[in-house]
């Protein structure tokens, strides 16, 4: 690192020197609360939205049980979560400040506050201007005429931020101090890129550039925190494979020269700014069609991008990877995750759409069960520490805008009457953001929807830092579902509108602590008779995957999994899953050690979905056989163990 780049920095970072970092204090309850759930609804026809319905009852799990059972597991925690929200982009900003003082203060405390409100937890920030912009040209924070250069930034300036976005975001801390903030450029200065402008081109391939370029991006940092805003989390390029000219900042950025980039802006944030963690890529789940095209020939197009950036060396500056929803699935977080378990997945842009003909209640409805089972519920099943929608406010016509997406909506409209109204997002982001505290930690739920769609229940469930549990469900059948919950050997019937969600929530209580603890299958395998090569769902800890015999159920059928080593259990649940009626009439539970000799430790009788086992064993088979016949076939979903 040159002296340059430090005194460049250091210029911008005395004013920020003793801001104090600002941290959540949660009061223990006393006593211990009743077991009871209280749950909100949002329906499709917007009938009730975020509307608190009765509370529920736990109650003991009732034989014959004939719905998909969502067990919820605290013995098995995954990812803490820093947060849900969008983004005060520049237009955000205009439309609320067309607000008047008290409507705005309104919208505030209806997005911000965490009693009144939806509690929006996570901002991610542009650094200059993006496609939703309300300026009539685009901006950076160091603009200088076209063909110049600014070396010492001595142009840099926030001056713009400061009119409207500063202040909203200094509101929006003030109503909830454990908000986090993330800073994504949509393009370097102009006179840092290939063709001298905002829009396309790429960053210039130049020692020089990458250093002055780190330093602008840590100026940005330590000016945002003199004005009260620390800055949590820094990306280098949004959407580095985007580098179109769809008439809003772009940069196509490879990886190599983000890896430049944050190699140099790595060190620079441990000194001037310790807090702030580089998170990388920041673009979809898999490279957009488009986005290959664009790769000049010969060029590799990269379609591993988070996977070579964390393998390069910037890979220890970095926090974790950033995705976004317009190509792909979720499930591409999860094998990032697997493949880099030490690193962090942050879902960071997904924006509200329509079609241009789309009725108002049509667009509702579609939006909040896309966003539901792929947003709300597929990105926090897939690793995701964050669900950040994009624009937080728009206008009627969804704008202003300049270049970019025209048929955007926002977690709120404001009216061209100086009110404002809410949108499905809204109720989306909502849903978790009202009832999972940052710090929450997701905790294992079992699941039977998929975010293609299958019509099943689908949830995520998460333990806040006051011990509570909150539960996140959708029900993506247009018709009514009815579904059991069970947490530590008490349960509760509930039956949900087609297309709702829902979140319940429940204190922590000792009679939900039932000792057992749910034990990883990794590494296992499993096969079955009739053979099929699906046998490896019934283990694959997903219960929206099943393995099915295929045909009536007769005696001599099985499923058999092989641990890979001797386990001590107490406990085998027989999951059948949202398959309804598809559970053994009669089962028989066998254990053994070399896969030949086998040991009945238990038989029974089927009557419902979920069958759970109590039987203490150690070995390296277990096998589930029919015993009985039927004309409905035997599906498993998930074959799970607890000691």
């Amino acid at each position: 690192m040159t002296r340059q780049v430090l005194r460049l920095v250091a210029a911008g970072a005395a004013v920020a020197m003793g801001m104090a970092g600002l941290a959540g204090v949660t009061a223990a309850q006393a006593g211990e609360p009743a077991a009871t759930a209280r749950v909100w609804v949002t329906t499709v026809d917007g009938t009730e939205l975020m509307h608190e319905r009765a509370q529920v009852p736990f109650g003991r799990p009732v034989a014959g049980n004939p719905n998909p059972v969502v067990t919820v597991d605290p013995s098995r925690e995954y990812q803490t979560m820093d947060g849900f929200g969008a983004s005060i982009t520049d237009s955000s900003a205009a439309v609320l400040h067309r607000l008047s003082a008290g409507e705005r203060d309104k919208a505030m405390r209806a997005l911000f506050d965490p009693e009144q409100g939806d509690g929006v937890s996570f901002l991610r920030q542009p650094v200059g201007s993006s496609d939703f912009t309300a300026e009539s040209s685009h901006y950076s924070l160091d603009d200088v005429p076209a063909g110049q250069k600014d070396w010492t930034l001595s142009k840099f300036s926030i001056a713009h931020d400061q009119q409207r976005i500063l202040p909203l975001l200094r509101r929006a801390k003030q109503l909830n101090p454990q908000l986090k903030i993330m800073a994504t450029p949509w393009s370097p200065p102009a006179w840092m890129k290939t063709n001298d402008s905002l829009v396309g081109g790429s960053l210039i391939d130049d020692p020089k550039i990458y250093a002055v370029y780190a330093a602008y991006l840590t100026r940005f940092v330590l000016a945002y925190t003199a004005a009260g805003v620390p800055v949590d989390y820094i990306t280098v390029q949004n959407e580095p494979q985007n580098g179109g000219q769809n008439g809003y900042p772009t940069t196509a950025m490879r990886v190599a020269q983000e890896a430049k980039v944050i190699e140099i802006l790595g060190p620079l944030l441990r000194i001037f700014s310790p807090r702030t963690k580089i998170i990388g890529y920041d673009h979809n789940w898999a490279t957009h069609p488009n986005d290959v095209v664009n790769v000049p020939p010969g060029q590799d197009p990269e379609t591993d991008y988070p996977y070579q950036l964390l393998r390069s060396p910037a890979g220890k500056w970095l926090a974790g990877t950033a995705y976004h929803c317009y190509y792909g699935d979720p499930a591409a977080q999860t094998a990032l995750h697997d493949a880099f378990p030490a690193k962090g997945i942050w879902f960071t842009e997904c924006s509200g759409s329509h079609g241009a003909s789309d009725t108002p209640a049509q667009f509702f409805r579609d939006t909040l069960k896309w966003h539901a089972r792929t947003i709300a519920i597929g990105t926090t099943r897939n690793w995701a520490k964050s669900a950040v929608n994009w624009n937080i406010a728009l206008d009627a016509t969804g704008g202003p805008h300049l270049g970019g997406c025209d048929t955007c909506t926002g977690l709120i409209t404001v009216q061209p009457d100086g009110t404002f109204t809410t949108n499905a997002e809204y109720y989306t982001i909502g849903h978790l953001s009202r009832f999972v505290k940052p710090g929450a930690v997701r905790i294992a739920s079992t699941s039977f929807g998929t975010t293609g769609w299958n019509g099943q229940i689908m949830d995520v469930a998460f333990r806040n830092p006051d011990g509570s549990t909150a539960l996140v469900v959708h029900n993506e059948n247009d018709d009514p579902r009815t579904f059991t919950v069970a947490a530590g050997g008490r349960t509760f019937d509930y039956t949900l509108p087609g297309g709702s969600l829902a979140t319940f929530t429940w204190p922590r209580n000792r009679v939900f602590d039932d000792g057992l603890k749910l034990l990883s299958l990794k590494g296992a395998t499993a096969t079955s008779l009739p053979a099929s090569a699906d046998a490896k769902l019934a283990v694959d800890e997903d219960a929206s995957t099943r393995w099915s015999a295929g045909q009536a159920q007769e005696p001599g059928q099985y499923l058999q999994v092989d641990l890979a080593a001797p386990v001590r259990f107490r406990r085998v649940a027989i999951d059948s899953g949202g398959s309804v009626g598809d559970y053994a009439r009669s089962w028989q539970l066998s254990v053994s050690d070399d896969g030949s000799s086998w040991r009945v430790i238990a038989s029974g009788t089927g009557t419902g979905q979920l069958t759970n086992v109590d039987a203490q064993a150690r070995a390296r088979y277990v096998r589930v056989t029919n015993t009985g016949s039927s004309g409905s076939w035997w599906s498993l979903a998930d074959i799970r163990l607890y000691a």
